[in-house]
């Protein structure tokens, strides 16, 4: 009996929605960047073809009705055969705070993270910080990353999940900040970290000087418009106190290890030749009283 049930079973039709998330990639790749790339690969690792294209398809479709982000956990709603959307669950364990501090420590010693983390950026290589730590951005065990549905699907990731994890992906494309919310760190709490630890000139660079008003007008205003005296900029260019600052404060790139062997000599043709056009300007000008050096 139980066996020609499950033979001549037929799925009911999925209930068709105008009020789900769309998603924005219609065909081809799902995502553009490589943070989210991973997730999806992960997630297609433990999947089978089938439910893999139905919950693509699913995303595409719009049949997730909700997403909703919560500290170290997803939850969305997906409508499919039944009349009522099915929930779905995602959960990421969330790093300690020893671990972060952990983490923020291996970060401090890449600045060119940092600066690419204030520009909103996932640095390439932004794992070897987590693996320095001993940990991983991304979730690696089971112990790490748990999901379920209330579909009656016994795969352990269905379609309803596999479309939940698209719709996910397009929001790590977009925010990069939000495995690290999921992981227990806001952007903002990520950012002060890393100044107190190192960063704090860098951060103080980026943020930009702090705004003065403008000074208030003169109360005599009948020689606005004039000319006024000469205008005096004293320019003063001298070599650093350490050579090449900027290559060591951004270390060297993955590409191209022996960077200051190959950039040095550019570098030292610049600041001669900066210096020596200021000498040849101040041989040329005029001293102050009138006469000719």
């Amino acid at each position: 009996m139980s066996w020609r049930y499950y033979q001549y079973y037929e799925p009911k039709p999925t209930i068709e929605t105008d009020a789900g998330i769309k998603a924005k990639s219609k065909r081809g790749a799902f995502v553009k960047n490589w943070w989210a790339t991973r997730w999806i690969k992960a997630m297609e690792q433990v999947m089978d073809r089938g439910r893999l294209s139905r919950g693509r398809r699913y995303a595409r479709k719009g049949q997730v009705l909700s997403l909703e982000e919560k500290p170290g956990k997803v939850t969305a709603k997906v409508q499919g055969s039944r009349s009522r959307p099915y929930n779905v669950k995602i959960e990421i364990k969330p790093l300690t705070a020893r671990q972060w501090r952990q983490v923020i420590d291996a970060l401090a010693e890449r600045p060119i993270f940092m600066a690419q983390l204030l520009a909103g950026e996932m640095p390439q290589d932004i794992e070897e910080a987590f693996t320095a730590a001993g940990l991983s951005l991304f979730p690696t065990s089971e112990g790490e990353l748990t999901q379920s549905c209330s579909c009656p699907d016994w795969a352990p990731v269905c379609k309803h999940l596999a479309a939940v994890h698209y719709i996910l992906a397009e929001r790590f494309d977009e925010d990069p900040f939000l495995l690290f919310r999921l992981r227990g760190k806001s952007q903002e709490d990520l950012l002060k970290a890393l100044g107190k630890r190192g960063g704090a000139t860098l951060l103080q660079e980026e943020a930009g000087p702090e705004y003065e008003p403008p000074p208030a007008l003169p109360a005599a205003t009948d020689d606005f418009w004039g000319v006024g005296q000469g205008l005096h900029f004293p320019v003063a260019i001298e070599p650093p106190p350490a050579p090449y600052p900027a290559l060591t404060r951004l270390g060297p790139p993955a590409f191209m290890e022996e960077i200051e062997q190959w950039l040095g000599p550019a570098y030292d043709a610049m600041s001669e030749a900066a210096i020596a056009s200021v000498i040849d300007e101040d041989a040329e000008t005029p001293q102050e009283n009138g006469e000719e050096p």
